[in-house]
């Protein structure tokens, strides 16, 4: 159902805390090749396991993106956002934004074909690395360079995902200061927020724009109002079900064409909105609306490499999950 008002303060003021893990820490053990002798084949595999599920629906590849970034985002790129809650412990995957992931049967299936050649050799981390990479690739986007050796973490917490992931409705403050505690900058989140080129948005993520953007029935004085009512046709009130594609025509199609609706006012979710709010965001916006994305596949792959690298547990630290559901 949608979040209550009190709930939306509640997170706002939590996306303020500082971060309670030092996720900025150098990617010491990443490296090209890491798996050149243990498991030569490893990235054909994933490659291949993956085109399996995203040629019968392309439409995992949006979520499984997200799920990357959702990992890193909590205690860095770990692999924490994929283990089960237990009775004693509610995990990260169970938080409400996360809710909307999907693909875990993906990041599974990768993990039992390599399991299969390679047992105990690569992790889930960087499986979710690899996955987010291909599922890009998939769908017309860009192919970069995926450093390997993350290890898994063994501790996954729902209300860190509750405190540490930035809402929908964030303002470019609050974003600039998250992604500032993940060593990223306003250019990777100019440029990492193109990844809604795919995907989709359920209408209760954006409603508050349409209906009741002050508590005063108004509407976002900075969305175009004829984007609006377009969406209010798609989209009641209280419509928690429906969902609406972040960027119409060409959700399925990695492309530049978010910044050009970013552009026009018509960025869905406030969090795209406010990119214009911040002078380094808007002109790396206004940039790739007016040249057709001429820089952003080569920045999105930097980016993605850069997200990659937070907070990675290397060496003899954390495991080698031999599921990724749940710890050894």
């Amino acid at each position: 159902m949608a979040l209550p008002r009190h709930f939306v303060v509640f997170i706002l003021q939590l996306i303020l805390v500082p971060l309670a893990f030092n996720l900025c820490n150098a990617s010491h053990g990443l490296k090209n090749g890491f798996y050149r002798k243990t498991c030569p084949k490893v990235e054909a595999i994933v490659r291949k396991k993956t085109a399996e599920f995203i040629s019968k629906a392309p439409t995992l590849a949006a979520p499984l993106l997200r799920m990357h970034f959702h990992d890193c985002a909590v205690r860095g790129c770990d692999a924490s956002v994929l283990l089960n809650s237990t009775q004693n412990n509610q995990a990260e995957r169970d938080a409400f934004p996360n809710q909307s992931l999907r693909g875990f049967q993906v990041i599974n299936g990768v993990k039992s074909a390599l399991e299969d050649k390679c047992p105990g050799v690569v992790s889930c981390a960087d499986i979710l690395a690899l996955v987010a990479r291909d599922v890009v690739s998939m769908i017309k986007g860009p192919h970069w360079k995926v450093p390997l050796g993350r290890r898994d973490g063994r501790v996954s917490i729902m209300d860190e995902a509750l405190n540490l992931l930035p809402p929908p409705f964030a303002n470019i403050s609050s974003l600039k200061q998250q992604f500032a505690s993940l060593g990223l900058n306003a250019k990777d989140l100019a440029v990492l927020s193109g990844g809604h080129t795919i995907g989709t948005a359920h209408c209760f993520s954006f409603s508050d724009r349409m209906y009741n953007f002050t508590g005063q029935g108004d509407t976002d004085p900075t969305m175009d109002p004829n984007y609006i009512a377009h969406l209010k046709k798609k989209c009641s009130p209280t419509d928690v079900t429906t969902i609406v594609e972040m960027d119409p025509g060409s959700f399925k199609t990695f492309d530049e064409k978010y910044y050009t609706l970013v552009a026009k006012r018509r960025g869905l979710l406030q969090s795209d909105a406010v990119l214009l709010d911040d002078i380094e965001t808007k002109a790396y916006v206004k940039q790739q609306a007016l040249t057709h994305g001429s820089t952003f596949f080569k920045d999105f792959g930097k980016s993605m490499v850069k997200m990659g690298k937070i907070g990675v547990l290397t060496g003899h630290a954390g495991e080698i999950r031999k599921h990724c559901d749940f710890v050894n």
